[in-house]
């Protein structure tokens, strides 16, 4: 049976969705949860609302601490890893073991995997990751201290306020030309 609940944090409303053999979605905050609702009733059809089993509460309080601008440790939250493409899974075995503060590159992660050539890859199955945060994939930057891509609420500065708050050194996004510039983007924190 698959379940999910929605929690509150300090930034707004996230979500944890769990079947019996572990997590099987994590859904960021925002500010209205009837949007995590929708979204896990959409992704999981079937799924219900319930109360969060006590092997889940030091997910959510992790989370819920993290939101607050605190280290966090979600080391131990049980995931459903076979869900997941074997490549996926290899790549977020890697991301899950990179400590709050620290980062690598989607290049160290592919020569992790055996090729350097992956690098694309890598970034590819960071972006469908569904356990994020919990799958710290903001932890993964590109080449040279560029941040990369995130595809959560606020991208890059959502990504930038969480490798903050886990004390990492990252450089600043450079400002994009005022021509490219696209619409600004609330941070996940906004």
């Amino acid at each position: 049976m698959t379940q999910y609940t929605l929690f509150e944090t300090e930034i707004g409303w996230a979500g944890l969705a769990w079947n019996d053999n572990g997590l099987i979605g994590v859904h960021l905050p925002e500010r209205d949860p009837d949007n995590n609702r929708r979204s896990f009733e959409r992704r999981f059809p079937g799924i219900a609302e319930a109360p969060a089993p006590e092997s889940l509460a030091a997910t959510i309080q992790g989370i819920q601490a993290l939101m607050r601008g605190e280290k966090a440790d979600l080391t131990g939250a049980p995931l459903d890893i076979a869900r997941v493409p074997d490549f996926n899974a290899r790549v977020y075995e890697i991301a899950r073991a990179i400590p709050p503060g620290e980062t690598l590159t989607y290049g160290e992660i592919a020569v992790r995997l055996g090729d350097k050539l992956l690098a694309r890859d890598v970034g590819a199955a960071l972006g469908q990751n569904p356990w994020p945060i919990v799958v710290p994939c903001h932890r993964v930057t590109a080449a040279n201290g560029k941040l990369g891509g995130f595809s959560a609420r606020g991208g890059v500065n959502t990504k930038v306020k969480l490798l903050a708050i886990e004390g990492a050194k990252v450089l600043e996004p450079a400002p994009p030309k005022a021509r490219l510039a696209p619409a600004p983007q609330p941070s996940l924190f906004d």
